[in-house]
């Protein structure tokens, strides 16, 4: 049985932005906090529309499409920084009416979730960051490098298939290539090119002491974007930080091993996804 509603568009913080709705407010969703999921830099909503199906069965959750990707509004005269992109989050769940809500943000998405977080907005009542980025001024640099993002999505401009895209992404299935292949020309290159260098020049780090509602951190077993000494960091810095680590993933942690991924959120939503 599927969990998904509808997509759809709103104007919040000055722009278009569009999203993916999965699960409603029916039965015992009613009581519990809307779950916002904000993916990463070169992700559509609709790449994550799996994981938005899995939420669904137990919380109102909407899978956005962050400016500048997707059916959100998209133009190079945009502002594509973590301020901007935060104040959607925010303006995005203001404009829903929504009362109560958890944000999710994979990679980037975490970095834009701790911004948003930090500003304190009503109704915010957690924040999970998956492998967020915790490169920044003086630090070191995301393991990623800019032309695989640039080639791949000037390869999807032109139209590819799944097998094109292989050389991007080797270990993806077969599936998972379809939808990228399918969707990625949807990254306008000026977003995706100020969000990674933002990457490098914006230190998320200066958010965590701000952020007074519960957070995870989550990270990836195989991935080289947040170590163990970044974790011990950022602890420091969160009062009651809760750390979980997916065994046998890389950075695209539900892409590697999706049923750890629901495992790793144990609890700490209210109720297990697994």
């Amino acid at each position: 049985m599927s969990h998904y509603l509808y997509g759809a568009n709103v104007s919040a913080n000055g722009i278009r932005q569009h999203y993916l709705r999965y699960g409603g407010v029916e039965g015992e969703r009613a009581s519990r906090p809307a779950v916002i999921i904000i993916p990463g830099i070169t992700s559509p909503a609709v790449t994550w529309g799996f994981v938005g199906e899995q939420f669904g069965a137990q919380f109102d959750t909407y899978v956005i499409d962050v400016r500048g990707r997707g059916l959100s509004e998209a133009a190079d005269g945009i502002d594509y920084g973590l301020d901007a992109q935060a104040a959607d989050v925010v303006a995005l769940a203001e404009a829903l009416g929504l009362e109560r809500y958890i944000l999710v943000g994979h990679s980037m998405g975490g970095r834009i979730g701790a911004r948003a977080a930090s500003s304190q907005p009503a109704g915010l009542e957690g924040l999970v960051m998956v492998d967020p980025p915790v490169s920044g001024p003086g630090r070191r640099a995301y393991p990623a490098k800019l032309p695989w993002y640039v080639d791949s999505m000037a390869l999807a401009r032109k139209g590819c298939d799944a097998e094109a895209m292989r050389a991007f992404c080797p270990t993806w299935t077969e599936e998972q290539l379809q939808l990228r292949a399918q969707w990625l020309h949807t990254c306008n290159e000026s977003a995706i090119i100020q969000s990674f260098n933002d990457f490098q020049n914006d230190d998320v780090h200066a958010d965590f002491p701000r952020i007074k509602v519960p957070v995870m951190l989550m990270t990836a077993e195989r991935g080289d974007v947040v170590r163990p000494e970044d974790t011990e960091e950022i602890a420091g810095l969160i009062p009651g930080l809760v750390v979980t680590q997916v065994k046998d993933a890389g950075h695209m942690i539900p892409w590697d091993n999706e049923a750890g991924f629901y495992e790793a959120f144990g609890e700490f939503l209210g109720v297990s996804i697994a």
